[in-house]
């Protein structure tokens, strides 16, 4: 086994007892990529109801909103990724970037111990 085996899952505690982590990243990413909430959400296998609190709690949390939705049903309605939201993205992939590269020799230590799972199949 070797260290590009293992994951590292970033999550960074923000002010209000709000995380920020893979999960809420990739939300993101699939809003940009759907241009709807609901859209994104289904992509996830996630409800409407979930990914909107998830991204409402975003908004709140920045200093402005990481997404912005346009009433109009389905021909003229949808989401779209702000400016903060592409930020919010590029500084945690930054971070996650340099947590890894950070703990390299960390994660080959590990993974050097590590059993190969297909040894007890």
């Amino acid at each position: 086994m070797t260290s590009d085996d293992l994951k590292i899952r970033l999550k960074i505690d923000l002010p209000g007892n709000i995380r920020l982590g893979y999960g809420k990243v990739d939300l993101l990413r699939a809003v940009l990529e759907h241009q709807s909430i609901s859209a994104a959400a289904r992509s996830m296998g996630m409800s409407y109801r979930r990914a909107w609190l998830l991204i409402d709690e975003l908004n709140k949390c920045f200093t402005s909103p990481v997404i912005e939705t346009h009433v109009g049903g389905r021909a003229h309605g949808g989401a779209q990724l702000t400016d903060m939201g592409k930020q919010v993205i590029a500084l945690y992939d930054r971070a996650c970037e340099r947590a890894e590269s950070a703990l390299q020799d960390d994660l080959d230590q590990l993974a050097a111990v590590l059993k190969d799972p297909l040894q007890d199949a």
